[in-house]
C-alpha cells in the first residue's frame, strides 16, 4: 500500500461523506414515494450551479484524467482541443438546442426522435446509446479507474473494478439524478482542487520550487508538446489532423456529445426553466476552459519527470505517486470523485433510457414506483455487464481516450445529422433519418478499411457531409411526415438569450481566441 494512514483517512472521509450527502439531498421530505420524474429528472428543479457542475462531473472521469494525461504525455497540449472546443460547443447548445428541447418537454433523446420522426428511429438509437454507455463509457471509466487505484494502492485491478462499480451504483441507486447532480458541486470542487494540486506540484518540481520557472523549463525542453495545431510531419497527425481540429470533424464530435448525448443533456433537461439551463451550460463552458490544467498539463510534465513510461496512460498515476503524504490522499480522493460522479451519471442515464424508452413504452405501466424499481434493476445489470467486459475490451489499448473517440466516431456523424435536421429543417422525415443513421456506420467502416491513413477526425467530417446529403435526398424523394406525426413545436421558440449569457459567451470566445493564438 502506497497510501499512508492520513491518506486513507482522507479518502474514507470523502467516500462516507459523499455517500451520506447523496442520500440526504435525495430524500423525500414528506415521506412520499419517488415518481419517475423525481428519479430520472430530479423533479425538474435543478439550479444552474448544479447543472454546470454536474455537466463537468459527468464528463471528467477516469478516461479524461488518465486518458487525456496519457495523450498529453504522448501528443502534448493539442489534445486540449477536446476541452476548449467543447466550451464553444456548449454555447451553441445553450442558445439553439435547449430552447427547443425544454419548450417541448423532452426527457430523453430517443423521445425527441420519436416525437420528431417516429418510433423506428427511437428504437434504433436507444439500442445504440445503451450499447455505447455500457460497453464503451462505463467500461472505460472502470478500467482506467482501476489502473489508477492499482498504481496508488496496490489493490488488485479486478477488485478495484468491482469496488468502484458497486460504490457508484449504491451512491445513486436511491436518489437517481437528484443524488448525482446535487452532490456534483462537491465532486467538481474536489476534482479541480486535486487536479490543480498535481499540476502545481509537478511544475514546481521541474522548476526547483518555482511554478513559473517549471512551466518555462518544460516549454523550452519540449516545445513540440505545446503546439495546438499539429503539422503533417507529426507522428500524431492522424489523431489530431492540424486545422481540421478547428473546422472539421471535431465539431461533429463535440456537438453530438454535448448537444445530443443523454447522460450530458439530461442535466439541462432537468432544469427549473430555460434560463437556469442556459446559465448552467455557460458555467460549464468556463469550467471547460480550465480543464486542460487539470487533465493535460500533468501528462506533459511527466515527459520530464518520468520519461520512458511503458504506456502513456501511466503518466497521471505516476505523477500522483510523487505527491507528499496528505496531498496524495486529497488527489486520490479527487480522482475517485471523478470516477464515481461520471459512473453514477452514466448509470442513471442507462436506467432512464431503458425504463422510459423501452420498458414504459411496451408495458404502458403508469405505476411510478414500479418504473423507479425497473430503473434501479436496469442500473444494477448495466454495472454488472460493464465490470465483466471492461478488461476484455480495453486491456490492450495504450491510449484509451483515443480508442473511445474513434469508436464513437463511427456513429456521431449520423447522430448530428438526424438531430440538426430534426431541429431546423421541417421537411426531414424518418426515412431520411434512418438513412443517415445507417450510412454513418457503413461509410465509417468502409473508409476505415479502404483508407486507413485518413485521420479519424477527417473521416468523421467526410461521413457527416455524406450522411447529411443522403438524409436530405431521401427526405425529398420520400413522402412527407404524416399530419400529426411530427409533435415537435418550433414555431413559438425564441432563440434570444439573456444579456448575461451573451456577455459570458463572448468572454469564452475571447479566451479561446487568445489560447489558440498563444499556442498555435
Amino acid at each position: 500500500m502506497k497510501l499512508s494512514t492520513l491518506d486513507l483517512t482522507i479518502v474514507l472521509v470523502y467516500l462516507i461523506g459523499i455517500f451520506a450527502l447523496a442520500q440526504w439531498v435525495s430524500r423525500e421530505k414528506d415521506g412520499r414515494k419517488k415518481s419517475a420524474s423525481d428519479y430520472f429528472l430530479a423533479s425538474k428543479a435543478l439550479p444552474w450551479w448544479a447543472i454546470g457542475a454536474s455537466l463537468i462531473a459527468a464528463n471528467i472521469s477516469a478516461e479524461q484524467i488518465i486518458g487525456m494525461s496519457g495523450s498529453g504525455y504522448a501528443i502534448g497540449l493539442a489534445i486540449a482541443s477536446y476541452e476548449w472546443m467543447a466550451a464553444a460547443t456548449l454555447l451553441i447548445v445553450g442558445k439553439f438546442f435547449l430552447p427547443v428541447f425544454i419548450r417541448n418537454r423532452i426527457y430523453t433523446m430517443p423521445q425527441f426522435l420519436e416525437e420528431r420522426y417516429g418510433h423506428r428511429i427511437r428504437t434504433l438509437m436507444a439500442v445504440f446509446w445503451l450499447g455505447l454507455y455500457v460497453f464503451v463509457n462505463l467500461t472505460s471509466i472502470l478500467w482506467l479507474g482501476s489502473i489508477a487505484v492499482n498504481q496508488v494502492t496496490g489493490l488488485d485491478p479486478m477488485a478495484a473494478l468491482v469496488l468502484l462499480g458497486a460504490f457508484a451504483l449504491a451512491y445513486q441507486l436511491y436518489g437517481g439524478l437528484k443524488a448525482v447532480a446535487l452532490t456534483d458541486i462537491v465532486q467538481v470542487c474536489l476534482l479541480v482542487l486535486g487536479g490543480l494540486s498535481v499540476t502545481f506540484l509537478t511544475l514546481s518540481q521541474i522548476g526547483d520550487g518555482s511554478l513559473v520557472a517549471g512551466y518555462r523549463k518544460l516549454l523550452d525542453a519540449h516545445p513540440e508538446h505545446f503546439n495546438m495545431i499539429l503539422s503533417k510531419d507529426s507522428p500524431f497527425y492522424k489523431d489530431l489532423p492540424g486545422i481540421s481540429v478547428l473546422i472539421g470533424g471535431m465539431w461533429v464530435m463535440n456537438v453530438s456529445y454535448w448537444g445530443f448525448n443523454q447522460y450530458i443533456i439530461q442535466r439541462a433537461l432537468a432544469a427549473k426553466n430555460l434560463g437556469e439551463a442556459q446559465k448552467g451550460v455557460l458555467f460549464a463552458a468556463f469550467l471547460k476552459l480550465l480543464m486542460p490544467l487539470v487533465v493535460v498539463i500533468p501528462g506533459i510534465a511527466a515527459v520530464m519527470l518520468a520519461p520512458g513510461l511503458a504506456k502513456p496512460d501511466q503518466a497521471y498515476p505516476t505523477m500522483m505517486d510523487m505527491l507528499p503524504t496528505g496531498m496524495l490522499g486529497l488527489v486520490f480522493a479527487a480522482l475517485v470523485a471523478a470516477i464515481v460522479a461520471s459512473l453514477a451519471s452514466k448509470i442513471n442515464s442507462i436506467a432512464t433510457i431503458f425504463t422510459l424508452d423501452f420498458y414504459a413504452k411496451r408495458r404502458r405501466n403508469d405505476d411510478q414506483a414500479h418504473l423507479v424499481r425497473v430503473g434501479r434493476i436496469a442500473a444494477a445489470v448495466a454495472v454488472l455487464l460493464a465490470i465483466l467486459s471492461a478488461r476484455p475490451l480495453l486491456g490492450s489499448f495504450d491510449q484509451a481516450f483515443q480508442y473511445i473517440q474513434e469508436y464513437t466516431g463511427f456513429f456521431t456523424p449520423g447522430i448530428v445529422v438526424i438531430f440538426m435536421l430534426g431541429l431546423f429543417w421541417k421537411r426531414a422525415n424518418e426515412a431520411g433519418a434512418l438513412a443517415a443513421a445507417i450510412s454513418s456506420f457503413v461509410l465509417s467502416v468502409l473508409l476505415k478499411l479502404t483508407w486507413p491513413a485518413l485521420p479519424f477526425i477527417d473521416r468523421v467530417g467526410l461521413v457527416f457531409l455524406a450522411a447529411l446529403a443522403l438524409a436530405v435526398i431521401v427526405s425529398l424523394i420520400t413522402p412527407r411526415q404524416k399530419e400529426g406525426s411530427d409533435l415537435i413545436r418550433v414555431d413559438d421558440v425564441s432563440y434570444r438569450t439573456p444579456t448575461g449569457f451573451n456577455v459570458g459567451g463572448l468572454g469564452v470566445i475571447a479566451i479561446l481566441v487568445a489560447l489558440y493564438a498563444l499556442y498555435w
